[in-house]
């Protein structure tokens, strides 16, 4: 007796699940757009990762010396040179970028459109500015170092190779945010999300967020170590 019990318990248990995932049921709660986006965003992790390895790879069997990015990435003001000044202040803006982010979506959240869409177009002007401080980057090393993706006079020829690998990739990233942002803050000025919800701003954000992690560790392995 207690064995066909036992067993109908497990069949109705089956039963339950092959009902839950046969309808038009969130099996997780979540919305499936946030749910794909953490699968892509996992899947951009393992590509970055790949990317910050090989080049940590790269910088280890070089045969002739690394460049000095204090040498390198420096900046002239007022007669002085800052190394690393041009670094910082873009490292600065993503950063701020990504509160002005997590404004966005808490308005977003409290049903407050107009700050929600104000705080979206504000990260998206922030991300253009680092994007264009990084054109001026590049166009000082190509420019004025010679600099190039198949050469670099100023140390190991596989430098040029790597960094613009990495930063460009990650550049449009950036450009991909930027323009995701300007879209779907027009689209939630519109009205668009009034009765769906703003949970696509957190979606948007979960992209941006993770824009702005990997930019740290870019930072951390090519600017400073």
């Amino acid at each position: 007796m207690t064995a066909k019990t036992d067993k109908s318990e497990v069949q109705s248990t089956w039963d339950g699940v092959v009902a839950d995932w046969s309808a038009d049921k969130e099996t997780f709660a979540m919305p499936w757009g946030k749910l794909m986006m953490w699968i892509f965003l996992l899947g951009d992790t393992f590509i970055f990762g790949i990317f910050l390895i090989g080049y940590m790879a790269v910088r280890m069997s070089a045969v002739e010396p690394w460049p000095d990015t204090e040498a390198i990435f420096t900046m002239t003001m007022f007669g002085h040179e800052f190394p690393l000044l041009l670094i910082a202040i873009m490292t600065f803006i993503l950063i701020t970028s990504s509160g002005t982010m997590a404004m966005a979506v808490n308005y977003g959240y409290r049903g407050d459109k107009r700050k929600a869409v104000m705080f979206m177009g504000l990260t998206a002007l922030l991300g253009a500015t680092f994007l264009g401080m990084q054109v001026f980057e590049w166009y000082q090393l190509i420019v004025h170092y010679d600099i190039r993706p198949w050469g670099n006079p100023h140390g190991a020829s596989q430098f040029g190779a790597v960094f613009f690998m990495v930063t460009g990739f990650h550049g449009l990233h950036v450009l991909g945010g930027v323009i995701l942002l300007i879209v779907m803050a027009i689209r939630v000025h519109r009205g668009l999300y009034d009765k769906k919800g703003y949970a696509v701003v957190e979606i948007t954000g979960l992209y941006w967020h993770f824009v702005d992690l990997v930019w740290v560790f870019i930072f951390a392995f090519f600017y400073l170590l």
